[in-house]
């Protein structure tokens, strides 16, 4: 019997094929990383009785990145990351131990079906799937065939087994345009970002960004944005009149008429024709015609298509929006959702597709109709060869789905039954008036057969007064004639919508790109979102692309990069080699890049005009250690502190608050130590700004505070405050918060871990004993009388804070509030682990194995 490993690319929709295939009879087990689960069968495959083992990954298995040193920015020029700087694969999250999970399953087995979604994307993710599985797998008996692609577009019982009858292969074209395109988007933007927010950050203080970001896709983006705000601001308004004139064919009725040159700009021409116009004392109907006119149905949706209405109509982002939209197809209920092709093959199935929203009450009329009527073919729209249309694929409630999932199902179903409705159909009435020698007309509509706008009602043909009944000749009271003074209005900022259009008509993105860089020019700052997801620049947004156009219009001109899209799309079909795009894309940005560093002062004469130098910012907070100076904190992000005498700047960590601490001094450079807190329920330790910048042992890294300072007699160092091993991450050291009375805690100076203890102590010291069982460090402990828990009306007492049986019911575990990827908890599970770190003579804490008894105690802090 063969043994088939099958890989999703997510565990939701590995458990939903694998039931369909298995007809549910199978068997689940969780997968060693505790992200995946492995679905076990047996079955047939090609001819032969076989296991099927079908598991997913999360996305990405792997991420690019530049070997270990090039990623610090203080040591590497930026240049060398176009052609110097060697890359490498890197797991894209360690924590999941992906690749040891996928050859712990792929051991042993003989083939391989990658059920990963099918864009680039998925392509890309299957090569790196067959990358980590291959070497462990059954080699192949001299030809035969192992590794196969399963193709499908919905998670539907039909389009899943189609898909496992008709395998077919990877396509490495594909991956290898994805690959082009991350290695583009690595090097360029990693260089140009690198240069210019140590430029800008270095010289002033109100930027509000911590990352001064460029991007090849990101940059044209706001590039969009920003024209759309100079030319409002540029937008001068002109006056103009416009004659209206009122007649009433009835005596208690009047009809507005629209005058046939629309407006003039001149005041005194205008009063002229008002002057000749109020001389008529009627209206003389000059001609009458009437004609059926059709409003199309809308082609089917693709993914731009959706983005736009989504937050349009729906008022979601377009993030947002394609996240849900992945939700729905993975729980089966909608196709696959990133697409680009607005046409339906010959073969799909639109009366099966029609037929399962027969029994919503929201349309079940409108279904049952078509159903019995007979169904309208869909209007011929755009094959780009990827996916069918999006479609409702199962029915839905709203109690299903709720909030915004419903919203997206709703308008993606109502979107599929319109295109299979009929045209809406209307008679439009033109009714031409002459007053003197000025014509005007008016214009009714009446609707003869509503069409798809039954079940898209907002498409509706608006309700207007029905025109009087008239023919040519006739001649009606002028009611009134008024000259109307109006302004032209300039352009309002782009909606989301209106930039998802133009990024789609310029090239810039993919379907499922788009919302990420949109995203982005959101959370840079360099973008706000206004009522009616507009997108107004933010000053820095603004001074950037001026910037760009001022040294190199196509740094933020659409047309490079949507030149490199055409390039990269050339690769997916075989068409273009991928080493000579990459080379020839990289050569011709190195050429911008050095021109962009030489004329970087242009960039720098618009800054200094909208931002304040680093001397002029903030406020004085603690003294340098060289000048003995005061410091100022800036707190706008990144925030940090700036020695103006010294003319030198430390960074300080980041989504937290900063106060001196206690005007206590570094013992080794003398700079004052500040305090950095995450709030009242978070964690807060102290740090020397010049050690946090510039690490003073071989054994610390920058960015480390005096909770990871291995100093072994300074009073805040880890050494004299580190009391045992984290109970749940790797390397993490339990620390002694000693600010934290009379609410004491101790937290992980690694991860987000806080354990609160001896609430309302009197003071807690750690001590330099430790303990014999765990090797922690033993804890001194010292309560007011009339507040003591201690048995026996004692008011100190020297123990292990994991052991001792009298502080049992005075530990309390919890995880901070933290907002910083630095302070996210360990994923490691509560395993008998030592606690304890040894301490030997000289303060150092060092690593001990565990004792046996260290299982017990995992269950202490559950």
């Amino acid at each position: 019997m063969r043994t088939v490993l099958m890989v999703a690319e997510k565990p939701s929709l590995a458990q939903s094929i694998a039931k369909i295939l298995s007809r549910g009879n199978m068997s689940s087990r969780k997968g060693l990383n505790g992200a995946c689960s492995v679905h076990e069968y047996t079955g047939s495959f090609i001819g032969q009785s076989a296991h099927f083992k079908m598991t997913s990954v999360c996305g990405h298995v792997m991420t690019l990145d530049f070997i270990g040193k090039y990623n610090s920015w203080d040591k590497v020029d930026p240049a060398e990351l176009f052609s110097k700087a060697p890359t490498e694969k890197k797991e894209a999250n360690p924590k999941l131990t992906m690749v040891k999970f996928l050859q712990v399953e792929a051991r042993g087995c003989d083939c391989i079906v990658l059920w990963l979604d099918c864009d680039k994307e998925g392509e890309n993710i299957c090569f790196e799937v067959l990358d980590a599985v291959l070497p462990v797998m059954n080699k192949p008996r001299g030809t035969e065939r192992t590794i196969y692609r399963a193709k499908f577009s919905s998670i539907t019982d039909t389009d899943i087994c189609n898909a496992m009858n008709h395998l077919g292969e990877p396509n490495r074209n594909e991956a290898l345009s994805v690959d082009a395109r991350q290695e583009l988007d690595l090097r360029i933007g990693c260089a140009f970002t690198r240069f210019q927010t140590k430029y800008f950050q270095g010289k002033y203080g109100n930027l509000d960004s911590s990352l001064i970001s460029f991007g090849p896709c990101q940059t044209p983006t706001l590039g969009f944005c920003v024209e759309r705000h100079d030319k409002i601001q540029s937008f001068k308004p002109e006056t103009y009149w416009v004659l209206q004139a009122k007649v009433n064919p009835e005596k208690e009725s009047s009809l507005t008429l629209d005058w046939d040159r629309v407006r003039v700009f001149d005041r005194e021409v205008a009063q002229m024709f008002l002057n000749i116009t109020k001389m008529a004392k009627e209206a003389k109907v000059e001609s009458v015609s009437k004609k059926e006119k059709v409003k199309q149905r809308p082609l089917a949706l693709n993914t731009v298509e959706m983005l736009r209405v989504a937050s349009a109509a729906l008022g979601m982002g377009p993030q947002h929006a394609m996240q849900i939209a992945e939700r729905l197809y993975t729980q089966g209920y909608i196709s696959y959702p990133r697409t680009e092709t607005t046409h339906y093959p010959e073969n799909f199935d639109l009366k099966g597709c029609l037929r399962q929203q027969a029994n919503n009450p929201y349309w079940a009329e409108t279904v049952k109709a078509l159903l019995s009527e007979g169904i309208n073919r869909p209007r011929k729209g755009h094959d780009a060869g990827d996916h069918p249309p999006i479609t409702p694929m199962r029915a839905a409630t709203e109690a299903e789905l709720g909030g915004d999932g419903w919203r997206l199902y709703e308008y993606i179903t109502r979107h599929f039954i319109a295109t299979v409705s009929a045209d809406c159909r209307y008679l439009q009435t033109t009714i031409s008036f002459s007053i003197g020698p000025e014509r005007f007309t008016c214009i009714g509509k009446v609707v003869t057969s509503p069409g798809f706008t039954e079940i898209m009602p907002w498409h509706s043909i608006p309700l207007e007064e029905s025109l009087p009944h008239c023919e040519k000749g006739d001649l009606f009271p002028i009611g009134e004639i008024k000259l109307v003074e109006k302004q032209t209005s300039p352009p309002d900022y782009l909606t989301e919508a209106e930039l998802i259009t133009l990024m789609e008509k310029h090239g810039i993105g993919t379907d499922a790109s788009i919302p990420v860089h949109i995203n982005n020019i959101c959370q840079r700052n360099y973008v706000t979102v206004e009522s009616g997801r507009r997108l107004k620049p933010t000053n820095l947004g603004i001074v950037l692309v001026h910037g760009y156009y001022k040294i190199d219009a196509e740094l933020v001109l659409p047309t490079i990069r949507s030149a490199v899209e055409k390039q990269l799309n050339l690769i997916a079909l075989g068409k273009a080699n991928y080493h000579q795009v990459l080379e020839h894309t990289l050569d011709i940005f190195k050429r911008k890049f050095h021109y962009f560093v030489d004329s970087i002062a242009g960039m720098d004469e618009l800054m200094e005009v909208s931002f304040s130098p680093l001397a002029a910012t903030g406020k004085p907070l603690s003294r340098c250690g060289k000048c003995h100076r005061f410091m100022k904190y800036i707190q706008a992000k990144p925030s940090r502190l700036h020695c103006s005498h010294c003319d030198d700047t430390y960074s300080l960590p980041q989504n937290g608050t900063i106060k001196l601490y206690k005007e206590l001094r570094c013992p080794l450079d003398d700079f004052e130590l500040v305090l950095w807190s995450s709030g009242s329920r978070g964690k807060s330790y102290p740090l020397c700004p010049y050690c946090y910048n510039h690490p003073p042992f071989r054994d610390m890294k920058k960015g480390m505070g005096c909770n990871e300072c291995t100093h072994p007699t300074c009073q805040h160092s880890l050494s004299m405050l580190g009391i045992g091993q984290c109970v749940e991450c790797e390397n993490g050291v339990l620390v002694l918060d000693s600010t934290s009375g009379p609410k004491w805690k101790m937290a992980c100076n690694k991860c987000n871990v806080i354990v609160h203890f001896f609430e309302n102590a009197h003071k807690v010291r750690v001590s330099p004993e430790t303990c014999d069982l765990c090797e922690a460090a033993l804890v001194d402990v010292d309560f007011n009388k009339a507040k003591s828990p201690l048995p026996g009306d004692e008011t100190q007492h020297s123990g292990c804070v994991f052991c001792d049986p009298v502080f049992q019911d005075l530990v309390e575990l919890k995880h901070a509030a933290m907002r910083h990827p630095m302070h996210r908890g360990g994923q490691g599970k509560r395993q008998g682990r030592g606690r304890g770190k040894g301490r030997r003579p000289g303060g150092r804490l060092n690593p001990k194995k565990p004792k046996d008894k260290m299982a017990a105690l995992a269950a202490y802090f559950v």
